[in-house]
């Protein structure tokens, strides 16, 4: 009977070191919040949200939350033709519009770590959506390093524990810009723009989880006013499982 005790309370003992063990690592893994902003110079209540999600992104850059201003280009046959839009950035939106189940697209759209969306200018809605993402675990580990070579950018990158049918994506992101709008819905206005997406690349990581990719920068590219953030996306369901700067 003392033997049996004994055994029983090894095992007690290993049980608890065991999940105190598995808490720790599970709180080092920080949730995070991925905001891809949809946005057009064209559209008129597309300002708002653009400001917004700048005032987000300076309150919260260190807090485990990134911003992704994708300006899209189906109004630019509205009178005025936004110097940042890519169809690309549009098929995107519709991509996301597919995954979630929802239609028409609309601007300004903010998508939280690709599961739900809210309208980009409501800022109760975001922050909370903010504080629901941050409040879930990470399973995935994404690490990225990046340096410049000439007009290129090799990005060495390592992910871990992702799902099978998933990518990487790299972002080149500007910082700021202001724009002068001189027709269309925004006549006349000078428009800021924060964490405006200059180019998006994908590396398929069916074939390798770490490697090298070679990405074309923007020529007035410089470190000080871009900045390079890449994240991991499940193309079954169109989540976010990690993100990560360069």
């Amino acid at each position: 009977m003392k033997k049996i005790k004994i055994i029983s309370a090894f095992a007690m003992l290993f049980f608890l070191t065991g999940n105190t063990i598995f808490s720790q690592s599970n709180q080092d893994k920080k949730g995070f919040a991925l905001l891809e902003l949809y946005t057009s110079e064209g559209c008129s209540s597309c300002p708002p949200a653009d400001e917004l999600l700048g005032k987000i992104q300076n309150e919260l850059k260190d807090k485990n939350v990134y911003v992704l201003s994708y300006h899209v280009d189906y109004w630019d046959k509205q009178g005025w033709k936004d110097i940042f839009s890519n169809a690309d950035f549009t098929k995107r939106q519709y991509d996301y519009a597919k995954y979630m189940e929802k239609d028409p697209i609309y601007t300004p759209q903010v998508i939280i770590n690709g599961k739900i969306d809210y309208v980009g200018s409501q800022e109760t809605s975001l922050r909370n959506g903010i504080k629901s993402a941050l409040s879930k675990p990470v399973s995935t580990n994404l690490s990225l390093e990046a340096s410049q070579n000439a007009n290129s950018l090799s990005v060495n990158y390592n992910v871990e524990s992702t799902s099978k049918n998933s990518r990487l994506l790299i972002a080149i992101v500007q910082k700021e810009a202001k724009s002068n709008v001189k027709r269309g819905e925004n006549a006349h206005r000078v428009l800021s723009h924060y964490q405006i997406v200059r180019n998006l690349q994908f590396v398929d990581l069916n074939k390798a989880k770490k490697g090298t990719a070679l990405v074309h920068l923007p020529k007035n590219y410089n470190t000080q006013d871009f900045e390079i953030i890449g994240f991991v996306q499940d193309m079954n369901s169109g989540a976010i499982l990690e993100v990560k700067r360069a």
